[in-house]
């Protein structure tokens, strides 16, 4: 299994700044407006400062009340700005969220399903709920709160140094031991926090594995090696997990204690320079006020610091979609002319070794054929379906379709001419309507009701209370496999592709149902090019070639009749099929 690419730092930071600029005036908003809030802050202090020097000089009561006023009037001041700015910074957080979503659902979206088989769909659902999530928490509370604080303890620090510069030196050097323990931190989180969701990922890959494949787990006695492959998964999270609760454990302590060393330095440095006549008191006071109030914004960045790293691996995930390579670049694009399509020399072989499972297949299927491709189990029949399908590429070789490496048609446009339809099928959320449309989203009504008539879906459909607004699901009407294997043929029928490769695309639905169903099909694909990975030979002798594969190779090529009188593996076929004449059914 190979995971899907992570992006670098730097790639990370280039698509924050590319999110950023996207709502900059926002962003620009959010900053101005903790400025000022950071700015109204920073006047309390001051002022009480003054207080106590008027006291101490004797001053009047009245003097004391107005600059008790102000501090009133700054403290509110402060509330409203920073409410305002958190207000906006929100806004700016859920719109920038997302566009994360859109961009991750795109992203996946376009991701080659051989990449997907390759990585596991553990790794690729990870990453868009759980580390999107991450990216949005962050996007939306952390990184406005970082933003506040980081404004917040500029001020602070910089007006410390307005009242006395020593001071201010005093305060900086007191925080050095938050510094290091920082910088400590931040070189081995990432690593750690990237290991953590690799973790998740392959866990949630053999969760998911074991509960697809239950009852095959159940039927073969495989519970207790499944047990074992999800305890290792487990012990593997638990093992990344403890590592970043140890790094979090060695920084937060020291934080902790580094906070009030500025405090007390302050405090025993401006003593001296009072004793000495330097300093007021009140500028003491305030200086140590400042530092003390530099406790909260510096909490806040250490507190999220910790989630600002977490969320920067699981973006470095998310962005790491971007640098999963396509079929093809926009410049190396190429139209298909004609719907030819040609096989020369391929050759094909899985990760992970064993060999090639095709070897030197040549073929080449005419628009509006029929070809049906026939042989025991193993011999390559749905590898090369995939291969036709442009879902896999050969390691040597060819596959064209209109002349063009299929690896060179844009994936929209191969989508377009070519559908691969095999027994798995899937049933989104949302109604039965947005089911259908995703196939063609100008569809109306009837073309849909179209759809599944074809299909000998619309019986059922139109039998349920709300129709085609049925919503299907969890939480809604439960679409057994039949019922779901009709709406992914509905769908083909609505995209409308020039050629078809159909493997076993009628295997869940009873032989009545299957036959009805391929009957009502045969006019949809009247004129269309149909490759039929044909398990039940009924298939073959309706096609108008039938291609023999044995071992990975293509052994036989003709019509039906033709090879059962050659007498060769297809004529073996057939005779061992017409002992079981039960299962037959028709694609054609």
């Amino acid at each position: 299994m190979r995971a899907l690419p992570v992006a670098e730092p730097s790639q990370v930071r280039r698509a924050m700044l590319r999110l950023i600029r996207r709502d900059g005036r926002a962003f620009a908003a959010m900053i101005a407006l903790n400025a000022l809030a950071a700015g109204a802050g920073l006047v309390g202090p001051w002022l009480l400062g003054r207080i106590i020097d008027v006291v101490k000089a004797g001053g009047a009561v009245g003097a004391v009340d107005r600059l008790a006023f102000g501090i009133l009037v700054f403290a509110l001041v402060q509330l409203l700005l920073a409410r305002y700015a958190s207000y906006v910074g929100h806004r700016f957080g859920e719109r920038t969220l997302a566009r994360v979503r859109e961009e991750v659902a795109d992203r996946a979206l376009a991701v080659p399903a051989s990449v997907i088989e390759r990585a596991g769909t553990g790794d690729l659902t990870t990453r868009g709920t759980t580390d999107v999530a991450m990216v949005g928490t962050t996007v939306r509370d952390a990184g406005p709160d970082v933003l506040i604080a980081g404004v917040q303890a500029l001020f602070i620090m910089g007006a410390v140094f307005v009242l006395d510069p020593l001071l201010g030196v005093v305060g900086v050097v007191g925080l050095l031991g938050i510094w290091f323990a920082v910088r400590w931190y931040l070189r081995r989180a990432l690593t750690a926090y990237l290991a953590e969701g690799e973790a998740n990922s392959a866990l949630a890959e053999q969760l998911a594995a074991t509960a697809v494949g239950a009852r095959t787990v159940e039927a073969l006695g495989l519970q207790e090696r499944r047990i074992a492959v999800c305890q290792d998964a487990i012990a593997t999270c638990r093992r990344t997990r403890l590592r970043t609760l140890f790094l979090r454990s060695v920084l937060f302590p020291i934080v902790d204690v580094s906070y009030s060393i500025p405090v007390v330095g302050v405090l025993l440095v401006g003593a001296v320079l009072h004793e000495q006549g330097l300093m007021s008191l009140g500028a003491v006071v305030a200086a140590a006020l400042y530092l003390r109030q530099l406790y909260q914004p510096l909490d806040t960045v250490l507190l999220r610091i910790e989630q600002l790293q977490s969320s920067g691996a699981s973006f470095a995930r998310v962005e790491g979609l971007v640098l999963v390579p396509s079929a093809a670049s926009s410049g190396d694009r190429r139209e298909p002319d004609g719907d030819l399509i040609e096989v020369a020399g391929v050759r094909y072989a899985y990760e992970g070794g064993g060999g090639d499972v095709l070897h030197g297949v040549d073929l080449v299927v005419r628009p509006g054929e029929r070809l049906a491709i026939v042989g025991a189990s193993g011999a390559g029949k749905t590898t090369l379906g995939r291969l036709l399908a442009g879902i896999d590429q050969p390691r040597t070789g060819s596959v064209t379709v209109g002349r063009v490496p299929i690896s060179d048609v844009d994936p929209a446009e191969l989508r377009r001419r070519i559908v691969l339809v095999s027994q798995e099928h899937h049933v989104f959320l949302g109604t039965l309507r947005d089911n259908l449309l995703i196939a063609a989203p100008s569809a109306g009504d009837d073309d849909l009701r179209a759809a599944l008539a074809a299909v000998g879906a619309l019986e059922w459909v139109d039998a349920l209370p709300d129709g085609l607004d049925t919503e299907v699901g969890a939480t809604g009407y439960r679409v057994d496999g039949a019922q779901a294997q009709q709406l992914a043929l509905a769908r083909v029928v609505l995209a409308d592709p020039h050629t078809l490769v159909l493997d076993e695309a009628t295997a869940l639905l009873d032989p009545r149902t299957a036959r009805h169903t391929e009957r009502a099909m045969a006019a949809v694909l009247e004129g269309r090019t149909v490759i039929a990975i044909a398990h039940r030979l009924q298939t073959a002798r309706d096609a108008d070639r039938v291609a023999v594969m044995e071992e990975g190779r293509v052994v036989e090529l003709g019509g039906h009749e033709e090879l059962v009188a050659a007498e060769g593996t297809y004529a073996a076929l057939w005779r061992s099929w017409q002992g079981d004449r039960a299962g037959s059914s028709h694609y054609f």
